[in-house]
């Protein structure tokens, strides 16, 4: 990574999870940046992010896709999460996806935070690029994140690295 990127957290999995926690992030970086390398235990789970432990309908996201020979778009509103990924690749770190994910401006009080999200799959039901935009409503300085997927079956050997953009 570029000397601009710090290491805070990582965690790569002995066994099964239901989901990965970054608690105490600092407050000292401009963004973050998580990279998540995972497979799932069942095919087609969407990854998603929660941030300060934020279950309500916050969160707003918009989606596309393509593989060279068809293209996907999607948007909605009020949502209980940020989608990073969509369909999750696999049950296996072969056929599993890389994510990178930056969530902009994320210690910032006065604004709502945004993240990119973007990801290749090799195997699955889908083979292609996604790219996911989501928008999370509030002011609040983000000081956890959750990474789930939507059946809770991160497989051992997943990894996630929670990386600080310091200021130029």
């Amino acid at each position: 990574m570029a000397k601009t990127y710090e290491p805070i957290q990582s965690q790569t999995l002995g066994s099964a999870n239901a989901s990965v926690t970054f608690s105490s992030i600092p407050q000292t970086y401009t963004d973050l940046i998580l990279v998540s390398f995972f497979g799932t235990t069942t095919l087609n789970e969407d990854a998603f992010v929660r941030f300060n432990g934020d279950t309500g309908s916050n969160y707003s996201r918009t989606s596309l896709r393509g593989n060279g020979s068809s293209a996907f778009s999607a948007r909605s509103s009020n949502q209980t999460s940020c989608l990073i990924d969509l369909d999750a690749a696999g049950s296996t770190l072969d056929t599993g996806l890389q994510i990178i994910t930056q969530i902009f401006n994320y210690s910032n009080s006065s604004v709502y935070k945004s993240l990119l999200s973007r990801s290749g799959t090799l195997g699955g039901s889908y083979t292609g690029t996604t790219a996911l935009g989501g928008l999370w409503r509030s002011t609040a300085a983000i000081t956890t994140l959750l990474v789930n997927c939507t059946n809770n079956t991160f497989i051992s050997g997943s990894s996630f690295t929670l990386y600080g953009v310091k200021s130029a």
